[in-house]
């Protein structure tokens, strides 16, 4: 019997991959892909519970801290730094720790994640309380860097999610809630920055958005908190404006002036 987590064990449909024409290995790769969306079906009712718990402890002052080790850690760290410039929001309200530091992001530290004081230390500068709501990310599910900060989060009142792409992990174990995207063994065996990462970064996007659009920073489909900070932005909140008011250029424009510049001013 293999007691190994999924995504260490070796994947039989990519045993010969190194002979394979790079046609085939991409093909291949694709549909390893294709595995990665499709484990997220049996996940929703669990991320629906996460989005709902999460909502409710913000609106209530709270933060969505995401922790992580590795390509998990960096993943957390990419959707907090997304969450400003889209929906308008303070960069601490959402926010990435990597195990190991800043530094983590480009290069390496394999160690990082095996040590479970530094997970409480790092979330202690945070000074977790309990309307903060705390994502650890491991795709194995026993990184113990991640346990120890949800273990000290869960200390402090805070909510707790685990994400993670095995089933019967640790983390099931110390997390209020586990979303599983069971991805299966990796087309290079243990190479999680492929399916189990892909998995990952859907799931956090699809927490933070949904979060974001039910503390009310989106109007129908659109981003109301965007800021004009380049030329870009500058044109697209216009085109925002446009379309919600159904009206021209100029006529948004002047809206966006009156309302300096805040596209929910204009509403």
């Amino acid at each position: 019997m293999n007691t190994k987590p999924k995504t260490e064990q070796r994947n039989p449909d990519t045993m010969h991959i190194d002979t394979m024409p790079t046609a085939d290995i991409l093909s291949i790769l694709q549909n390893e892909n294709k595995k990665a969306v499709n484990a997220l079906d049996a996940a929703l009712p669990q991320i629906t519970e996460a989005c709902e718990q999460i909502a409710k402890r913000m609106l209530r002052g709270g933060r969505l801290i995401y922790v992580g080790a590795g390509t998990s850690g960096r993943l957390g760290v990419l959707d907090a730094a997304e969450c400003p410039p889209t929906f308008g929001v303070p960069r601490e309200l959402v926010c990435g720790v990597i195990a190991g530091g800043e530094g983590c992001m480009f290069r390496a530290s394999e160690n990082a994640e095996d040590r479970a004081e530094n997970g409480k230390a790092d979330l202690e500068e945070k000074r977790i309380n309990d309307f903060d709501c705390v994502v650890g990310i491991s795709a194995a599910g026993n990184a113990a860097y991640v346990l120890g900060a949800l273990e000290y989060a869960k200390s402090c009142g805070a909510l707790t999610v685990g994400v993670t792409n095995n089933y019967g992990c640790k983390l099931e174990k110390t997390a209020d809630i586990t979303i599983t995207a069971d991805t299966g063994p990796e087309p290079i065996t243990g190479s999680t920055r492929m399916k189990a990462g892909s998995a990952q970064k859907m799931i956090l996007n699809m927490i933070s958005t949904t979060v974001m659009i039910k503390l009310g920073y989106v109007y129908e489909n659109l981003m109301i908190n965007l800021r004009p900070s380049n030329e870009k932005l500058r044109r697209r909140v216009i085109s925002i404006v446009c379309d919600i008011h159904n009206c021209d250029e100029e006529t948004a424009v002047k809206l966006l002036e009156t309302a300096d510049w805040s596209i929910r001013g204009t509403l």
